[in-house]
């Protein structure tokens, strides 16, 4: 068994196949488990989410390595693949559940993923400010088993030709350094 001190983070921004699909080449990820938070239905399922009425979000917990990849570098590569500035949408995806949105599980977590929505929205990155939800992280349900790892499994398919593709290119020319 590895002493490996690992630390979770959670995250919301939009599809959570675009989310996990970047993460996962990521330096200093463990693993990436796609699933739902933050809202009022215990064991929602994905078509339930998908209908927008139990408040989840579509997340990715993420387990990273500290010594090897810092919370906010994490907060870093996830402001800088998808849009915080759009409430409630990413794209043509729109509802509550591709909200913007970080679960944090510590107040240290909490502390930084506040100075860092503050710097960002100061450096004037997009036209319009940070509208990206800092919450505590209450339970965590995984997505159901053909959502996990679906990029790698359905890449061909047309959503991820046309939407995670680019967002994974992306982040692979911004991020060269960081990669596995």
């Amino acid at each position: 068994m590895s002493n490996i001190q690992t630390e979770l983070a959670t995250l919301g921004g939009g599809c959570f196949w675009c989310l996990e699909a970047v993460f996962d080449q990521l330096q200093g990820i463990n693993d990436v488990v796609s699933g739902y938070m933050g809202g009022h239905v215990d064991n929602p399922s994905y078509r339930q989410v998908c209908d927008g009425n139990t408040g989840h979000a579509e997340v990715v917990q993420v387990r990273f390595d500290p010594a090897q990849l810092s919370y906010g570098e994490l907060l870093e590569v996830f402001f800088a693949i998808h849009d915080p500035t759009t409430l409630n949408r990413q794209g043509n995806d729109v509802g509550t559940q591709y909200r913007s949105v970080i679960f944090y599980h510590s107040a240290e977590q909490q502390a930084t993923a506040q100075a860092l929505i503050a710097e960002l929205n100061e450096r004037k990155l997009w036209p319009n400010p940070i509208v990206t939800e800092v919450t505590a992280a209450p339970v965590f349900y995984p997505a159901e088993d053909y959502h996990q790892e679906y990029f790698v499994q359905n890449g061909r398919q047309p959503y991820c030709q046309m939407v995670v593709a680019p967002k994974v290119a992306k982040f692979r020319k911004q991020f060269v350094d960081r990669l596995k």
